[in-house]
């Protein structure tokens, strides 16, 4: 192998790259016309365009991608993770065009990709599999009965084809279980192509256990140990570590034995992770075997000192398991907190823009995998994730203490992220204490673990109005010993309101600072209440704020984005975003009575309303799609649409009107949210 072309983007290229490299392999980026700037194109060797935006025209393109392999004369290709990773056709033309694919051969990625197909294979090979079965299109009424007999209830039911909780319903009664098996067979077959459906017993608030594998092409195989990635939202993996606090050193050769026994009964070959459901009993069942390196690979590879990616490359060369890998042990512990950008308060919404910042602290046990830069731009044509946040040590605490160090000194601007929830989640006794199954961020809100302190917000309001009116100060060209702006005698108090920010939007909470100057000291209140008896600016500039409150020296660094209008403001263990709120009211910032708004730059992939159309609470009259989700905008109530100023196929962006509704009728946001294809 010399050189390799990475199907892929973002984070997972560059991580690939890294290994590529030093290995003295040469490789090749491809890029959509939205990535043409994206730090994995500037760090390959070469690079080669895909024309267009979507992943359809672009990523998910398998002869474009082929054709490209073929023109930089690579000689093989690695799919990453996503996109055409677990597509057995694409691994199929891979080999058709005399390449080296790195993974798994194409008839096990499609044996693994069908749900239905991987259970009957594992069952068959004694691994532990939940009961439940097939539902074809069109099942009579006795097929359902007879499933719902052998699993009982709760029920879940799943796509066969695909991942990422699309196409899946959890059923309580035989009453519902038609209408999700159509609903969920009709999500499947948009998403991937395929809508067979089936159904399995539902584990309630099981952990959710993973187990990394590795076979070579002499037919052996070996376990990494466990991952646990209980903590999810939309089913979705948000935290992940290695190993799992509920595991101990039987279960944990229970698990590895079945995971090898997976892998040797369909002869895998690379790097493949097998997923468990494990109830509280130390029963577990086979979930599903992704045949692919997985997002938080990394916790494995900080817990085994093994770099999973060049184990890959050399097995896709032809080498045997090397003794490092056979051998392995398992040391210390690493915990890792994907970053996304989405909002957590308005349920996970998917969050676009530039990064005006993006850096994180340089410390020991502190790793972080990103596919961004500051000045990037975070599309929504492709998934949210920033960037993967990793914390390492001798102890599972310790792992702890450095990721949430690492998240709460971030500098992470621009975009709204869930930073805060990760840090929060980390912090938070009950994980602390191990007890992290599915069910967490059901029992802990989501809301609630990234709210922001109060009164360390108010010290940050408190910094970013000492630095504007040093920034005032250093532009006025005259009366340089006297405070700027509209009020220039010093024995009045000043006076600025924030607003603070979820990225760059504002929210509803306000912080009005009034402050008076007084050589060193300040006098100042935020929100009627002064943040220490004593408070003295040490320096202050129109970037930089050394404020001692009580005799205790913080430093606040303060930076502007012109075309937003946000302020930034980076403190010892948080960061905040906030908009300055002028006294004069913009008269263009007032939204139409009635007004639907876009509450993200999206894709408008439906248009069911029509001006004069009458519609009852709840209906949905556009539905958006953003970052591989898909968002109905709802009637707010029973009314009139007045108006529809988008069609199907329009660029939106944030707050852009798409429907108004007769004066008096509510104004509503996204309120259905499911994933998209």
């Amino acid at each position: 192998m010399r050189r390799l072309l990475i199907a892929n983007r973002g984070e997972i290229a560059l991580r690939i790259m890294r290994t590529a490299h030093a290995l003295g392999i040469a490789t090749v980026a491809v890029y959509s016309d939205p990535d043409a700037e994206a730090p994995h194109v500037h760090a390959a060797d070469e690079a080669v365009r895909l024309p267009g935006a979507t992943p359809a025209d672009t990523y998910l393109r398998s002869d474009l991608l082929i054709a490209a392999a073929l023109a930089t004369g690579a000689d093989a290709v690695h799919p990453g993770y996503g996109f055409l990773s677990e597509n057995a056709p694409f691994a199929a033309d891979v080999l058709a065009a005399g390449l080296t694919f790195v993974g798994p051969a194409p008839d096990v990625i499609a044996a693994m990709g069908s749900k239905l197909r991987a259970k009957e294979l594992m069952a068959a090979a004694g691994v532990p599999v939940l009961p439940g079965g097939e539902i074809p299109a069109g099942a009579a009424a006795s097929v359902l009965d007879e499933i719902a007999a052998r699993a009982g209830f709760p029920l879940l039911v799943k796509a066969s084809a695909g991942g990422g909780g699309r196409g899946m319903r959890l059923v309580t009664s035989r009453a519902a279980l038609a209408t999700a098996v159509d609903a969920a067979s009709s999500e499947a077959a948009a998403a991937f192509g395929d809508g067979t459906v089936f159904a399995e017993r539902f584990v309630p608030d099981p952990r959710h256990i993973e187990v990394q594998i590795f076979g070579d092409s002499s037919g052996n195989a070996v376990h990494l140990f466990e991952r646990e990635c209980s903590i999810q939202r939309r089913y979705q993996k948000i935290i992940e570590e290695s190993p799992s606090p509920a595991v101990d050193e039987a279960l944990r050769a229970r698990l590895g034995a079945a995971a090898v026994t997976a892998a040797q009964a369909v002869g895998y070959t690379g790097a493949g992770t097998v997923e468990f459901v494990l109830e509280g009993d130390g029963r577990f069942w086979f979930l599903e075997m992704n045949t692919r390196l997985q997002v938080e690979h990394p916790v494995t590879e900080l817990v085994t000192g093994l770099d999973l990616v060049e184990i890959q490359l050399r097995i896709a060369d032809g080498e045997p398991l090397p003794a490092e890998v056979t051998g392995a042990r398992l040391t210390g512990h690493a915990i890792e907190a994907r970053l996304y950008a989405e909002d957590v308060a308005a349920g996970f919404t998917p969050a676009s823009g530039t990064l005006h910042a993006f850096t994180f602290p340089a410390a020991a046990g502190v790793r972080v995998d990103a596919g961004y830069a500051a000045g990037s731009v975070i599309s929504p044509y492709y998934d949210a994730m920033l960037a993967k946040v990793i914390g390492s040590g001798s102890s599972r605490t310790e792992a702890a203490r450095r990721l949430e160090r690492a998240l709460r000194q971030a500098q992470v601007f621009g975009v709204t992220t869930n930073r805060a929830l990760l840090a929060g989640i980390v912090a938070e006794p009950e994980f602390l204490a191990g007890k992290t199954d599915t069910g967490y961020l059901s029992r802990h809100d989501p809301a609630a673990l990234a709210a922001a302190d109060d009164s360390l917000v108010a010290v940050h309001a408190l910094a970013a109005a000492l630095c504007r009116q040093a920034a005032h100060r250093a532009a006025a060209p005259v009366l340089a010993s006297l405070p700027s702006g509209w009020r220039n005698v010093r024995s009045t108090r000043h006076r600025a309101e924030f607003a603070l920010c979820h990225g760059d939007v504002a929210g509803g909470q306000r912080f009005v600072v009034a402050y008076r100057l007084d050589g060193p000291e300040v006098a100042a209140t935020v929100n009627g209440t002064a943040p220490g008896a004593r408070i003295v600016v040490r320096t202050c500039s129109a970037a930089e704020a050394d404020v001692e409150i009580d005799g205790v020296r913080r430093l606040f660094r303060v930076s502007r984005d012109s075309e937003s209008g946000a302020v930034y403001v980076s403190g010892p263990a948080s960061a905040v975003t906030f908009t300055e709120v002028t006294p004069l009211a913009d008269p263009a910032a007032a939204a139409l009575a009635g007004s639907l708004q876009a509450p993200m730059p999206a894709t408008v992939i439906a248009v069911s309303a029509a001006a004069g159309d009458a519609v009852a609470a709840g209906q949905p009259l556009i539905v958006l799609e953003a970052m591989k989700m898909q968002h109905a905008v709802l009637a707010p109530g029973a009314g009139v649409v007045a108006e529809v100023r988008v069609k199907e196929g329009d660029q939106v962006g944030a707050g852009q009107v798409l429907v108004v509704m007769d004066d008096g009728i509510p104004a509503a946001g996204v309120t259905e949210a499911g994933d998209a294809g």
